[in-house]
């Protein structure tokens, strides 16, 4: 079985130089500017009419700079935009109802957040900035108003709303049949992926996310994830060093995540044969 978290996302360019400073809608400090995004680029203007093109346009003049720790919304907070990622990254997080946060999203440029207050029109999750970071707000009223006028913007919007369905989907699957190495392989594979849709490398990033986020993320403890982080070294699937990430053999994660029992007993016999090492060492 193959399973991919798939984020809400657009494709997105970085900011030019020059841009003036404000605060952001929720009090925390940041940055606007009036800057044009390049139409082409965004993936909710693909197909429309000319007039639709230049409302668009318009939305997208705003910028919001955030720096590391502070937040995009919060939870409880009214809903009244969603948020594109230009530059940075963020995580989303859920309090449990034994008062515990629970990181139930990593993004990075190019993806979308915000959804989660359309249902009930106040923010069920906090948006918290992993690095210095550039988003652009799209006023809802605005986009509502939009996909009445416009048939081809509605559907583009359907479309977006869709992709959150299938990630969310795509995590109830991750969660409740994977194993442990199965699930950080998803999510290596997965960022692979999205880095590569932006014109990244798709083989060398940076994890702006702890191990104890990932853990969080993934519903695995500390320890596992980091457990799993070395067998994949170890097997020679994976190079790190602190939070970057060299994919060295992504065939053979894709065939752990599709559940290649050869290939669980490889990382396994890898963990193993380390643990052997340090028996004797000691």
């Amino acid at each position: 079985m193959s399973v991919a978290i798939v984020e809400a996302r657009v494709p997105l360019v970085p900011f030019g130089p020059g841009e003036s400073r404000g605060a952001s809608p929720d009090g925390t400090a940041g940055a606007r500017a009036r800057a044009a995004w390049p139409l082409a680029r965004f993936c909710l203007s693909e197909g429309v009419d000319a007039e639709a093109a230049r409302q668009i346009e318009h939305m997208l003049t705003n910028r919001i700079r955030l720096a590391r720790g502070r937040s995009i919304y919060r939870v409880g907070c009214e809903f009244k935009a969603l948020y594109a990622i230009r530059t940075g990254a963020c995580k989303t997080v859920l309090l449990t109802r034994a008062g515990q946060d629970q990181v139930a999203g990593y993004h990075i440029a190019g993806d979308v957040v915000g959804m989660d207050g359309i249902g009930s029109d106040a923010h069920e999750c906090q948006a918290i900035a992993l690095e210095d970071m550039d988003v652009c707000p799209l006023p809802f009223d605005e986009i509502a108003r939009l996909t009445r006028l416009c048939t081809k913007f509605q559907h583009n919007v359907h479309r977006l709303l869709s992709q959150e369905g299938t990630r969310a989907r795509a995590m109830m699957i991750l969660l409740g049949t994977m194993r442990a190495e199965q699930r950080l392989g998803v999510f290596l594979l997965d960022l692979s992926q999205r880095y590569r849709e932006r014109g990244y490398s798709s083989s060398e990033f940076v994890l702006r996310m702890t191990r104890a986020e990932i853990a969080s993320y993934l519903g695995l403890k500390l320890e596992t994830v980091s457990r799993m982080f070395s067998r994949f070294q170890h097997a020679g699937w994976i190079s790190v060093d602190r939070r970057s990430i060299r994919l060295l053999d992504s065939a053979a994660m894709s065939r752990v995540v599709e559940g290649s029992t050869a290939h669980l007993e490889a990382v396994n016999g890898h963990a193993s044969l380390a643990q052997a090492n340090l028996t004797a060492v000691q």
